[in-house]
């Protein structure tokens, strides 16, 4: 059905915020692989916006952090994925719609990611957030500095008549 919450991200003509099947970590495997290859070019990794088209000189598309897009459904996303919006063309003929949902629950992933409340965090871990970061040790042996490079005494004459050595 061409009307299905599936096809559209909506209820009627209400954006949902649920996907439209079990959440499950390949569902975010997938979200995340399809995230990488179609929409860190513009939003980058993290998601927010400073993808390499932006260092280029293109458009700055939106951050997925600003409250607007952290409120926005799941619908949403989806919607914009299948038809695009501003600048941001379509990709409804390269990502089939279990995959665009996929990277909907992914972009909310990357917005809690980015913005988790430390009550979220299990009380024995909350002093690890302001803690130093913990020293990685380097053994003696795993880091020698390059050997600097002398050139020869005299560099070899050129074989003559396009002969090789």
């Amino acid at each position: 059905d061409p009307n299905s919450y599936l096809l559209t991200g909506r209820h009627g003509r209400v954006f949902g915020n649920e996907l439209p099947f079990p959440l499950t970590r390949e569902v975010m495997e997938r979200g995340q692989q399809r995230y990488n290859i179609y929409c860190t070019p513009c939003h980058s990794r993290v998601g927010d916006g400073n993808g390499m088209i932006v260092q280029r000189g293109f458009k700055h598309p939106p951050t997925f952090h600003q409250q607007r897009l952290r409120n926005a459904p799941l619908g949403h996303f989806y919607e914009v994925i299948s038809f695009g919006w501003g600048a941001m063309p379509d990709y409804a003929a390269q990502i089939k719609p279990e995959d665009r949902w996929a990277i909907a629950a992914y972009i909310r992933a990357l917005q809690l990611s980015q913005a988790a409340p430390e009550a979220d965090v299990p009380e024995q871990d909350r002093a690890k957030l302001n803690a130093p970061p913990e020293s990685i040790a380097i053994p003696d042996n795993s880091y020698k500095s390059p050997t600097v490079m002398q050139p020869p005494a005299a560099l070899p004459t050129p074989a003559k008549g396009g002969v090789r050595p």
